[in-house]
């Protein structure tokens, strides 16, 4: 649910180009002409005794490199590094693996960041050995001693490396867990530095083997960033729940945010700036939905069941700016319909009962907001939460039976699911770790998905471009699994995106 007044963003950005696969995949990945994907170059650092390689499937959006090296310690380094410049704040991550059982036990994969290629340059290396050992070791002057913080995760295999304001921030996981951080606060590296990936044997003799996958270098939002009038750049992914494995579809300059699946798989739906976009998988073509006088949507659109309605949330001139719900028809070959009533407050959609008969909304109304649904044949409202702090994020499962949400009644924003006639609420995550938002319900009713905010952020609030996570737990209540770590938040999964074989979900993170 996005409650700022959206339609003050203005709506001629579009203008001007044809709405195909230009406007937003003029980053697209992987960039056709650059054999190495995200980074610049690939070599041999200090002149190992044999030259390694790196391998780029496109494909995949994975990296496999081979590399040599006598050793990362002391006053000089040996390695492969595939790299590309970078200046001010970043975050790299990646999921890790060695390939092989190995010949030295101290043979390292990691991230690197570099003022220049010599052997003895300055350094900060997110580093992860082939017994497990897991250091941020550093060198603060060139040919200097190396120096380490050794963390106390073990054999991970996501590692990230964040220089925020000067400090290095190492973070690391065995997927599927929280992150371990550990930081070094006084190495004063360049503000143009090269950073990438890197492998070293640890035995001049010898070539290992590693697989980088779901590389990401992520330029954040600066601090004098202000919300809903600068945004970063988007990238819509896909992520695969089982594996965890993540591809990049296209990024782009434009805020995109809140994908749907549809069309049997073969479209995603997004928002931007007010409109709604299709993208097509077979021929990366994105067009818009002709939406009619409803061009201030915000990143509430939802699909019917049977995709034969699509809800949106407009913010109208004619409700005073307010949001307001409508249907239409999906191919946005006639006008949208107003569902709520003039004048009764703000109305943010999420859902539609899987008979076409209710739709689900969070509407401000007495000064505060709850759930409510709506008849869409008379307008009639029905109010079913009724609490002191902020319900959201409401979704019917498939078979109609439960009402799933989000709420902080209990004070932190936790997931809940209640009877559709809103009787006996069940909470279903008990986090003091995260602030759970936006639930959504596998097709096959097994599952959801959940966008997991970090504890800092305010209370009731999911704010643009922060460290998320998205998560997985049984539909009934359970565990929370990671499935992936991002850089994103509001816009990220705000609507139902799943795909229709309950294996893949659609969403957005962000790079400036």
């Amino acid at each position: 649910m996005n409650k700022l007044l959206l339609f003050c963003i203005s709506i001629t950005v579009f203008s001007g180009f044809a709405l195909t696969k230009t406007p937003f995949m003029e980053n697209s990945l992987p960039a056709p002409l650059n054999k190495y994907g995200i980074f610049d170059h690939q070599t041999n650092v200090g002149q190992p005794a044999i030259s390694g390689t790196v391998a780029y499937d496109p494909g995949m959006q994975e990296y496999t490199m081979e590399g040599s090296g006598t050793n990362m310690w002391a006053n000089a380094d040996e390695f492969q590094y595939l790299y590309k410049s970078i200046q001010g704040d970043f975050v790299l991550r990646a999921h890790i693996r060695f390939v092989g059982e190995g010949v030295d036990p101290h043979r390292k994969i990691g991230w690197i960041v570099r003022n220049n290629l010599n052997a003895d340059s300055p350094h900060v290396n997110a580093s992860v050995h082939g017994d497990g050992l897991t250091s941020l070791q550093f060198r603060r002057e060139t040919a200097g001693e190396t120096e380490e913080v050794i963390s106390t995760d073990q054999a991970p295999d996501v590692v990230q490396l964040e220089r925020r304001d000067g400090v290095y921030y190492m973070s690391t996981a065995k997927f599927g867990k929280p992150f371990t951080t550990v930081k070094i606060e006084d190495v004063n590296l360049r503000n143009e530095v090269f950073v990438g990936l890197y492998i070293c044997s640890h035995n001049p003799e010898v070539m290992e083997k590693a697989v980088f996958s779901n590389v990401r270098i992520i330029k954040p939002a600066p601090k004098d960033l202000e919300p809903y009038r600068d945004y970063l750049g988007s990238n819509m992914e896909i992520l695969n729940v089982e594996t965890g494995h993540r591809k990049v579809l296209f990024n782009s300059a434009h805020s995109i945010q809140a994908p749907n699946w549809v069309n049997n798989d073969k479209e995603l739906v997004f928002n931007s700036n007010g409109f709604l976009y299709r993208y097509d998988f077979a021929t990366d073509e994105i067009s818009q939905i002709n939406s009619g006088f409803a061009v201030n949507n915000n990143n509430d659109h939802v699909f019917s069941f049977d995709e034969r309605i699509l809800g949106i949330s407009n913010h109208n001139q004619d409700d005073g700016g307010d949001s307001a719900i409508y249907i239409m028809n999906p191919a946005g070959d006639s006008l949208p319909r107003k569902i709520t009533k003039d004048g009764v407050g703000a109305s943010y959609l999420h859902g539609i009962s899987p008979d076409n008969t209710l739709m689900l909304f969070t509407g401000q109304r007495n000064g505060k907001y709850d759930l409510y649904s709506v008849d869409v044949a008379t307008g009639k409202e029905v109010q079913l939460t009724d609490t002191e702090n902020l319900d959201d994020g409401s979704e019917y499962s498939p078979d109609g039976k439960y009402i799933y949400f989000n709420s902080n009644r209990t004070g932190n924003m936790q997931l809940w699911r209640m009877k559709p006639d809103g009787s006996d609420p069940e909470q279903l995550t008990f986090d003091t770790g995260y602030k759970d938002w936006f639930p959504h319900v596998s097709p096959d009713g097994e599952w959801l998905v959940f966008i997991s905010f970090p504890p800092t952020i305010e209370f009731g609030s999911h704010p643009f471009y922060k460290h998320c996570t998205i998560r997985l737990m049984p539909a009934s209540g359970g565990i929370p699994t990671i499935v992936g770590y991002i850089y994103g938040g509001q816009g990220t999964i705000n609507v139902p995106s799943w795909s229709k074989d309950s294996k893949h979900i659609a969403l957005v993170t962000n790079s400036n």
